[in-house]
């Protein structure tokens, strides 16, 4: 439980607490800001306060018996009636997880005509798919499926839940962890298990200089979101394997606030993502000039262009081909690297990669301990001489 509290002694009723809630949850009595039951405990209104005069309490409950809590989860999520990738990338991983632990890997999928989407979800290894199905998903509201999900996680008991870090998913899994009490890695790029059967998930950190590796030893479930791509996804081959369906009821949702206006929807653009074949930049090719001559290459391959995260800052290129955990997460077959050094942020944008071509000056370079293929050299009057030999 959580309780929003308000100090009076401090409050001096300016009123912006009021105006940075989302939920019109605070209002002014007496010229002292107080708080009603539509209270989410998102904090905003803590930050906003000029005096220091709102904070929150939270109770602290440890889980006594974690052996109520059984088996690996996967959130499927769609987007324009097609199930997103990294949601067959989870199901992968938590089906490897779950051989471990000698646990079942389960799908859950919230939406409207889902049923024809079954036989996908089985042929990646759920052993079971809890669904919901109704219109109020259409809208895929925060509120909504946040409310489904915390009934779920409180009647089923998930030991591990694992979410895409989508904008969707990155949205509803931390309000969820908040709900149940429980932590939330975000943006893991490896999930195994340790020793103790604890979910290990790790992820950049400190600016992408170091990976962390964050257990959740006291809470339930463990749960943690993964970028797409940083994951293989393969169908299971085994005519044996037990295969269960569960339709859960709809559940009644108590004072909805969120009321969906209009959606706009953006046309589908091709991502970098999905090139097949990448050429990546980084600051080793010397001047922005130089792009020019990656450009002409990379059209007589057929291959798209990417960068490192120096190249997006000093703005040589657009943030939407930066390649990295903080932007794009590749899986191409072939990826030639151009000067880039090899930060643990990239690598761990890059791990996807069938086959991986690096040219650098530096012989000592990160990138080589991932690289297929490794040239030592001035990458830019390499790729001079490769274009010459290409264009005669």
């Amino acid at each position: 439980m959580a309780e929003l509290i308000i100090d009076t002694k401090k409050c001096i009723g300016c009123g912006l607490c009021i105006k940075s809630c989302a939920y019109n949850a605070l209002s002014l009595a007496n010229k002292k800001a107080v708080v009603d039951d539509d209270c989410v405990f998102c904090g905003s209104c803590i930050k906003s306060c000029p005096v220091e005069a709102i904070w929150i309490e939270r109770e602290i409950v440890e889980i006594k018996d974690l052996t109520n809590y059984k088996d690996i989860w996967v959130l499927i999520e769609e987007d324009r009636d097609e199930i997103l990738p990294v949601s067959y990338e989870l199901l992968t991983k938590g089906r490897e997880l779950a051989a471990e632990k000698k646990c079942d890997v389960n799908a859950l999928i919230l939406g409207n005509n889902i049923q024809k989407k079954f036989e996908n979800i089985f042929e990646f290894g759920a052993n079971k798919i809890y669904y919901f199905e109704g219109s109020e998903f259409n809208e895929k509201l925060d509120e909504v499926f946040i409310e489904y999900l915390d009934y779920v996680c409180k009647v089923y008991n998930p030991e591990i839940f694992l979410f895409g870090a989508t904008g969707f998913g990155r949205s509803i899994a931390p309000k969820l962890a908040a709900r149940l009490n429980t932590g939330l890695t975000a943006d893991c790029t490896i999930l195994s298990i340790d020793d103790n059967g604890l979910l290990k998930q790790t992820r950049p950190a400190f600016g992408g200089n170091l990976m962390a590796t964050i257990i959740c030893p006291n809470h339930r479930p463990q749960m943690a979101t993964v970028r797409s791509g940083v994951m293989k996804a393969y169908k299971v081959i085994d005519k044996n394997r037990r295969k269960e369906l569960i339709n859960i009821e709809a559940i009644k949702l108590q004072n909805k606030k969120t009321e969906l206006i209009e959606r706009i929807i953006e046309e589908k653009t091709k991502s970098i993502s999905d090139a097949e074949i990448i050429v990546s930049v980084g600051k080793g090719i010397g001047s922005q000039k130089n792009i020019e001559i990656v450009q002409k290459f990379a059209d007589l391959l057929g291959a798209e262009i990417g960068v490192s995260r120096p190249l997006v800052d000093i703005g040589w290129a657009g943030y939407e081909k930066q390649i990295g955990q903080t932007g794009s997460v590749i899986a191409p077959k072939l990826l030639i690297a151009l000067g880039i050094s090899g930060a643990i942020q990239h690598l761990a944008g890059i791990s996807g990669a069938q086959t991986i071509i690096a040219i650098n000056t530096d012989p000592e370079a990160s990138i080589f301990s991932v690289a297929d293929y490794k040239v030592v050299g001035d990458c830019i009057e390499i790729l001079k001489g490769v274009i010459n030999k290409l264009t005669v």
